[in-house]
């Protein structure tokens, strides 16, 4: 044995017999009171750690802090000190709370020392420090992610991509978290809360600025500056479910921005708003399913009683949510057949992403809400109707309505459209993809002149500028006076557009030819005495310029639309046609019916639509107490007619009239039991198609069906009429426009009906209802050619009219050809009764009537001019929403020797045909006609 291997095995055996005689010591210790006081101790500490582990924790780490603290009591942070603590941050531990929370506690000047020493040492990592410690808080921030002009001039892509856009340039999610933990330190936690209360000044009515819907501000940005952003979103969402559309769209430079105590550069509060959701999204992708999993169905315990929502909107989206998180069964109505209102319609996805809408839409659906698209309220059922149906309440939040136009000459030119129009052509209905089939106006090297100052033409702008367009708007004041957010504006003219400002058009001029606009006369502008809007009044100086033009968009506003205010005799409304409410209420004059948001505004901001879809809400939810019983059997009522006014439009039946002419019997209950004659719906064939007007030909209540008849023209109507039956158009909306005006006629006179080819469908409702009203008809219906009849055979429709009502009918036929009935027009005969009549002959004409090709009503309008015999046209002109909000029927009209115009689907589809400026009319025909062409090619029509 080694002298190595003797020593270890010595020492081996001496720590073995002090180990024995240790655990001797320590067995008989064990046993003594002290030890035993000892374990008890610890046992208790065990308890308490599991009961109240924070209390622990920040014992524990007291003495860390301790050193933090005093490391913050130094001049300046070390960069060490710095980049440990940033890493500590970084981990998003309790330990980072209990970090984020102590900066959050310190001084404004140890914070100040914070951001200097991020500043100094992390700029490098994070550019965004550059420069931040330079007037900070009051005048320095963390600016959001905007992509840059070059990058975003010509895509629909997010272009304002808040803090979360800085992951797309290689950020964490953590790391944003931390930015905007940054931005929160810079609040000064006022005590009057002007960024959400607002600020009260003499004389004003209503505070300056802050919140519209009352979000707690204060309390959010403590929350955030406390690191709690999960609580934060909370809080926010209990009070405004929309936080990611609002905190987009709404002005806050003029409302909690515009108070902010930071004036040189407020603290991003809308910003901050909108990325809670967002990031929620990002953390925790099927939150809103999991949050909402065992919410009770209101429709099924019945036990508050439900609630209608007219419009999708923001008002009307906020005013469902809200409801539908107190119990009530809530069924939001909308005439399109997309939800969000004018957040979808109006707001290009650049600003607004409709994936956003579609978040709030699962939200209300999660809650309980249900939804009717194709629904028009006025039209589709009345207000009384929807009350008759079991809803104990209904908020109107319908929109603002008509598109304003200057009245100057040329407005009624091919390519001067309302930017509702454009709008919607792009933002609803998607025509700017290829997969798409709603007609756009050619933009692609275009010029472009946008009229207007305000959001709405900022759109439109920098929509047609990513169209290809060269665009340039056009204000009549300065550019200090535009009433635009200026984050757009300024955005606007980064992406290259132009601004001409004091100009404003006093005509447009076109091509004799082909009708479509070619240029435009400015008058230029001078500034004089504020008018009522505390804006310089812009006043003519008397000279003018001209410029060339390819397409005039016009963004003046909207007025008031009628169709609910003429449903409801009852409803009162104010000089300027929005619904009027109670004073400091949302209650209109009809008991149990709100309104709020444009609908009640006449146009304003979405935040401002939002607060009066919440304060609805809190007025409708204190007016619900009713019995038990009486609210089961509303509740049922209700129901019931959601069900059926979501019936799927399946075709039942299907009809080859002719080549190239199909008759369908959709299922469309609701509509079928308001249809009257004259009428028409809005089709969508399907999700990627183009909305079509068709007029109705025939409809049966009680089997809840219509009868479309349709001749197939182009890709839209050639799509539809090789549908089979089952198959499911994509929506109907209906019964739209004025229906026939119907009176008696003396017995001895006539209405006469000229129906050309598938005018016969539509005149058949309204002559039909002139039988049954007692009245003597004469229809003319004419043809091609004899190969070509329809619904005038033995048993069809004509027949049995003849076989109803006997010589109460006449009916005359004519055939281009002469191979059935008498050769030539519609007009022949039509001129035969009228030179009888001057010779005293036949029955008296009461009224003409005209449905069919544009050409033969201008025809049959002209003939009978001259006779004075009353003659109405039914328009079915282009239309986009079919409900007066786009402005595409425009119909130039002479009333009194000046030009107006009136909506084919408002003001019609019945006009005077006397007072049609046919040769201004006509052309609109061909507004889309080349665009309709390619997409024939495209899909292999022709």
């Amino acid at each position: 044995m080694t002298t190595t291997s003797h020593d270890d095995l010595t020492r081996y055996l001496s720590a073995s017999q002090a180990l024995a005689q240790t655990a001797t010591e320590v067995e008989e210790l064990a046993r003594s009171e002290a030890v035993e006081t000892y374990r008890r101790q610890i046992d208790l500490l065990g308890r308490r750690l599991q009961t109240n582990p924070r209390a622990f924790r920040d014992m524990f780490i007291s003495d860390g802090m301790g050193a933090i603290a005093a490391e913050f009591r130094q001049p300046e942070l070390s960069e060490e000190f710095t980049t440990a603590l940033w890493q500590k941050l970084l981990l998003g531990n309790d330990a980072s709370l209990v970090l984020m929370r102590f900066v959050w506690n310190l001084p404004l000047g140890a914070k100040r020392k914070f951001i200097r020493a991020l500043d100094s040492y992390l700029s490098e990592r994070y550019p965004v420090f550059k420069g931040l410690s330079v007037n900070w808080p009051a005048g320095s921030s963390i600016p959001p992610y905007i992509r840059t002009p070059e990058q975003r001039s010509e895509d629909f892509e997010l272009v304002n991509q808040g803090y979360l856009g800085y992951m797309n340039i290689g950020y964490t999610q953590r790391e944003v978290d931390l930015l905007v933990w940054l931005e929160a330190l810079r609040d000064k936690q006022c005590a009057d809360k002007p960024c959400q209360l607002g600020e009260l000044l003499a004389g004003r009515k209503e505070p300056r600025g802050g919140c519209p819907v009352q979000v707690h501000i204060p309390d959010m940005m403590q929350l955030l500056g406390t690191g709690h952003f999960r609580e934060a979103l909370d809080l926010i969402e209990s009070i405004n479910p929309l936080p990611n559309v609002t905190g987009r769209v709404c002005p806050q430079e003029l409302q909690c921005q515009s108070v902010c105590a930071h004036s040189g550069r407020p603290i991003e509060i809308g910003q901050l708003e909108w990325f809670l959701p967002q990031r929620d999204r990002v953390v925790d992708p099927d939150g809103n399913i999991a949050r909402y999993a065992n919410v009770p169905d209101p429709w099924q315990v019945a036990t508050k009683p439900p609630v209608a929502v007219v419009g999708s909107g923001p008002s009307g989206l906020i005013n469902a949510f809200l409801l539908a998180a107190e119990g009530h069964p809530v069924t939001i109505f909308e005439s399109f057949h997309r939800l969000g209102g004018v957040l979808r319609y109006g707001i290009p996805e650049f600003r607004l992403p409709n994936s956003l809408i579609d978040d709030v839409v699962e939200k209300i659906t999660a809650l309980g809400g249900r939804f009717v698209t194709n629904f028009v309220v006025g039209k589709t059922a009345t207000l009384a109707e929807l009350k008759e149906a079991g809803f104990s309440h209904i908020f109107v939040g319908s929109g603002a309505g008509l598109p304003r136009f200057m009245n100057v000459p040329g407005e009624h030119l091919l390519n001067v459209m309302s930017a509702n129009e454009f709008l919607t052509r792009v933002n609803l209905m998607q025509g700017h993809r290829p997969d798409h089939e709603t007609p756009l106006p050619e933009c692609r090297g275009k010029k472009i002149m946008i009229i207007g100052g305000g959001n709405t033409a900022m759109d439109a702008a920098r929509t047609a500028r990513r169209l290809g367009g060269k665009v340039t708007i056009v204000y009549r004041r300065t550019r200090q006076e535009m009433p635009a957010r200026v984050e757009e504006l300024a955005h606007a003219l980064e992406e290259g557009i132009e601004l001409a400002t004091l100009r404003s058009p006093s005509e447009f001029r076109g091509d004799d030819r082909t009708g479509f606009v070619n240029s435009a006369v400015l008058e230029v502008m001078e500034l004089g005495a504020p008018d009522a809007s505390g804006r310089r009044r812009p006043m003519a100086t008397g000279t003018s310029e001209t410029v060339d033009v390819d397409l005039v968009i016009m963004a003046l506003g909207n007025s008031a639309n009628p169709i609910i205010r003429d449903s409801e005799p009852e409803l009162t409304v104010t000089t300027a046609g929005a619904l009027e409410l109670t004073e400091g209420s949302q209650a209109t004059s009809i008991g149990g019916v709100y309104s709020g948001g444009d609908a009640a505004r006449g146009g304003s901001t979405a935040v401002k639509a939002a607060g009066d879809g919440q304060a609805a809400a809190r007025e409708i939810r204190e007016a619900s107490l009713l019995p038990a019983a009486q609210i089961i059997e509303m509740v049922a009522g209700a129901k019931r007619f959601t069900d059926l006014a979501s019936a799927p439009n399946t075709i039942i039946e299907r009809r080859e009239l002719q080549p190239n002419i199909i008759e369908l019997t959709v299922n469309a209950p609701v509509i079928a039991k308001n249809a009257q004659a004259g009428q028409f719906v809005r089709v969508l064939a399907e999700p990627q198609g183009e909305l079509v007007p068709l007029t109705l030909a025939d409809w049966d209540a009680e089997a809840g069906t219509i009868v479309l008849v349709v001749q197939g023209m182009g890709t839209t109507s050639k799509m539809i009429n090789a549908m089979k039956v089952g198959d499911r158009l994509e929506g109907i909306a209906g019964p739209l426009g004025q229906p026939s005006e119907l009176h008696k006629i003396a017995d001895d006179q006539t209405v006469v009906f000229t129906a050309g080819g598938v005018g016969l469908p539509p005149v058949y409702p309204i002559a039909r209802a002139n039988l049954q009203l007692g009245n003597h008809v004469t229809l003319i219906a004419g043809f091609r050619s004899a190969d070509l009849l329809f619904w005038v055979g033995e048993g069809e429709r004509v027949d049995e009219l003849q076989a109803e009502f006997g010589d109460q009918l006449e009916v005359i036929y004519t055939s281009n050809d002469g191979s059935f009935g008498i050769e030539g027009f519609v007009t022949v005969p039509l001129k035969d009764l009228l030179d009888a009549n001057q010779r005293g002959e036949g029955r008296p004409i009461a009224e003409v009537t005209t449905i069919g090709p544009p050409m033969m009503m201008r025809s049959v309008s002209d003939l009978t001019k001259p006779y004075g015999a009353k003659t109405v046209a039914s328009l079915n002109s282009i239309m986009v929403d079919a409900t007066g909000m786009c402005g595409a029927c425009m119909v130039p009209v002479l009333i009194d020797g000046k030009l107006i115009r009136k909506h084919a689907c408002i003001d019609g589809p019945e006009l005077d045909s006397h007072a049609i400026d046919w040769d201004k009319f006509l052309p609109r025909f061909n507004l889309f006609k080349s665009q309709e062409q390619q997409s024939k090619i495209k899909h292999g029509w022709v």
